[in-house]
């Protein structure tokens, strides 16, 4: 099954926690703190796999979750890191972040690889907070919560050269005369059911990839029959081929399937009109066919080459004319640089990191720096809890609560977790 789009929830794994421990040796004066550091949590990486050229794998995987880092010990043993998961996809598969709306990465090399999602920090354990003022801290810390992304996967082929055309009109013969792919090819509409990548190669020994793509119909940019799911694999290709029925053998007219389909790829993307185009008149093997294109020319002031791809005729032309015009266009990025995630430009925000909502004598407090620094904080000690209310103030909040007229005794809540402030 050809699967060409997958929505998922990452999950990275979360930091292991620090320890809190103290030396106590014999012979050993003032042994001080000894707990080790929380180990890192697994990363979620996604990386081209040449094997393979489909998305199926991910197609009933909602969530995927990394481990959590290992646990500091005592005796100064820092927690084992979690090891990294990695999610395999074809080349040519785009990474977007559905919250945002940005891509993350086009993955199109071979050995391309993004780390999509950031495993948490480990904890700290009491050892790094050991300070000339504080010789012997009793507290550590929790690990870093990991990174949680909404991400689409989407595939687009790639390939050189893109087929495209109305149903039954010879593509996927041709295809499979041009090169060694085996499409279905059989006497009734949507015979092909996903894209076929064949390897073309010229008498003269030239290679580039073509794709055959489901034919397409009149509504298919905005769903109809199968075009919706197929149009964006010819936005990667630097050539289209677009085959005719010349023979109106369905009793189609040939003029009008070439402004139809030329209508549907600039409803779903204009730029796709921009590339090149290479009209090839195929079936002129049948009766009519040459009194159909003679009519065709006078609507088309464009170079036609005509084929019958059954017979073989004609079609050693069209395969060095393609050749001849991948030697002069360059590769060009699917995507503009702005609509990546790498290329935003971050500014210095005035507005605070923080939101504080007030119901009766209840005060929530909402910000992801206050979310994580809670998460983080073990309240096992007096000392650990103390050092979070010390936060809290610099990041400004005590001020805020303040102004905004907070009393003793009113609750102050963070996620699930409830305070009682105090002055």
């Amino acid at each position: 099954m050809f699967v060409d789009e997958v929505e998922l929830e990452l999950r990275a794994g979360d930091g292991g926690n620090g320890c809190m421990a103290f030396r106590r040796e014999k012979y050993v004066e003032m042994g001080g703190p000894f707990g080790g550091n929380g180990g890192k949590g697994s990363d979620i990486i996604v990386k081209v796999d040449e094997g393979l050229n489909t998305l199926l794998d991910l197609r009933y995987k909602k969530v995927i979750k990394g481990e959590k880092g290992a646990n500091g010990l005592g005796k100064g043993m820092h927690g084992k890191n979690a090891e990294n998961v990695v999610i395999r996809v074809p080349e040519g598969t785009i990474i977007t972040d559905t919250d945002t709306g940005f891509i993350i990465a086009d993955l199109t090399g071979k050995d391309d690889e993004v780390i999509v999602a950031t495993g948490g920090r480990g904890g700290r354990g009491n050892m790094a907070f050991a300070t000339h003022s504080n010789p012997a801290p009793s507290f550590a810390e929790n690990g870093e919560p990991g990174e949680v992304r909404h991400v689409k996967l989407e595939l687009k082929l790639l390939a050189d050269v893109g087929l495209v055309g109305m149903p039954s009109v010879g593509k996927s013969t041709f295809i499979s005369k041009v090169s060694k792919a085996k499409p279905k090819i059989a006497a009734y509409h949507f015979t092909t059911l996903k894209p076929n990548l064949g390897v073309v190669k010229t008498k003269d020994e030239r290679t580039f990839v073509l794709a055959d793509l489901p034919g397409l119909i009149e509504g298919a940019s905005k769903g109809e029959g199968l075009g919706d799911q197929f149009l964006k694999h010819i936005e990667r290709t630097r050539v289209i081929l677009h085959i005719i029925d010349m023979s109106g053998y369905e009793g189609r007219n040939p003029y009008e399937d070439y402004v139809t389909i030329r209508k549907e790829l600039e409803n779903f993307n204009p730029k796709i009109l921009e590339k090149p185009e290479i009209i090839v008149a195929n079936k002129m093997d049948l009766e009519g066919a040459k009194e159909n294109l003679i009519k065709f020319k006078e609507k088309v002031n464009s170079e036609i080459y005509e084929i019958s791809a059954l017979l073989e005729e004609g079609i050693d032309k069209v395969l060095i004319k393609v050749a001849d015009m991948l030697d002069t266009l360059p590769k060009k990025p699917l995507y503009e640089e702005e609509k990546f995630e790498s290329h935003i430009l971050y500014q210095f925000k005035t507005e605070k990191p923080f939101t504080i909502e007030k119901q009766n004598h209840k005060w929530i407090i909402r910000g992801d720096k206050v979310e994580k620094l809670l998460r983080m904080t073990k309240f096992s000690s007096d000392e650990s809890a103390l050092r979070f209310a010390h936060k809290l103030k610099r990041m400004g909040i005590d001020e805020e609560l303040r102004k905004r007229g907070v009393e003793e005794g009113d609750t102050i809540q963070i996620l699930d977790f409830e305070f009682e402030y105090k002055e």
